[in-house]
């Protein structure tokens, strides 16, 4: 069977509101996840951890990032590694929105919930 490809937009993909001033949304292929997060100003941090390496794009905004006992700042085209098991969160600077990307490899189970909308595009393999 030939599989349709098929485009879609952050702006159009159904959104998870988090918390307060926190949304996201995810777009997968086989092996690759990508989250996509919505960070308002005065959002509430989170401070965690998790087993899965971490790639964030900021594509927007300007961000403080703490991981571990580093703090780094970063806006429009930074790109940062966080390691697995790391305690980390991020907080937006200044009364820009961030928009901030994931990339998550492999696929977080805990989120594939995020992707349900794209499991059509996989029935066709």
């Amino acid at each position: 069977m030939t599989q349709k490809t098929r485009v879609y937009n952050w702006d159009d993909l159904p959104k998870e509101v988090v918390r307060d001033g926190v949304s996201r949304a995810g777009f997968r292929g086989d092996n690759v996840l990508m989250v996509m997060n919505w960070l308002e100003p005065g959002m509430e941090t989170n401070p965690h951890s998790h087993p899965f390496e971490q790639v964030a794009y900021i594509v927007q905004g300007r961000i403080r990032f703490h991981v571990a006992d580093e703090v780094i700042e970063g806006g429009p085209g930074s790109m940062i590694r966080i390691p697995p098991n790391v305690v980390h969160y991020g907080e937006p600077i200044g009364d820009e929105p961030v928009m901030n990307l994931d990339i998550f490899s492999p696929i977080r189970e805990d989120y594939r919930h995020l992707v349900d909308y794209q499991q059509p595009d996989f029935d066709q393999e």
